[in-house]
């Protein structure tokens, strides 16, 4: 039977609550369980007690083979229980193919128009210096 620690959301609608327990992975999210081993109330403030884990039981799981999800690895790794190594996407922030595409037109319309003002006031100045020689 493979396990996760995983977060239950309790709580009335748009006021989260959730509780971080031991779960079979075929279970849904809110359904059954095999054990309660914290919490985690997102509406408190960041400096308060947001988080509450029994360190000692959560030990034994993962002893026991069960895997965190990435959000509960995160509270155990600030309570010190385990270590999770930080993530790196610098592609994140990238726009996506097609607005890279929009971009890309974007700029070849504008360096097109430049071109075009240029090329249209050249012979204007041109003609001038001709007259004056």
């Amino acid at each position: 039977m493979s396990l996760k620690i995983r977060l239950a959301r309790a709580g009335s609608k748009k006021r989260p609550y959730y509780h971080v327990v031991i779960a079979d992975v075929r279970s849904p999210r809110d359904g059954r369980f095999i054990e309660q081993v914290g919490s985690w109330n997102p509406l408190l403030p960041k400096d308060g007690e947001r988080v509450k884990i029994n360190e000692e039981r959560v030990k034994h799981w993962l002893a026991n083979g069960a895997l965190p999800t990435d959000r509960v690895a995160r509270f155990l790794d600030q309570a010190g229980i385990t270590k999770r190594d930080a993530r790196n996407n610098p592609t994140k922030a990238l726009p996506g193919k097609k607005a890279q595409e929009r971009a890309a037109a974007l700029k070849k319309a504008q360096d097109d128009a430049a071109a075009a003002i240029a090329a249209a006031t050249a012979p204007a100045e041109a003609a001038p210096e001709e007259a004056a020689s």
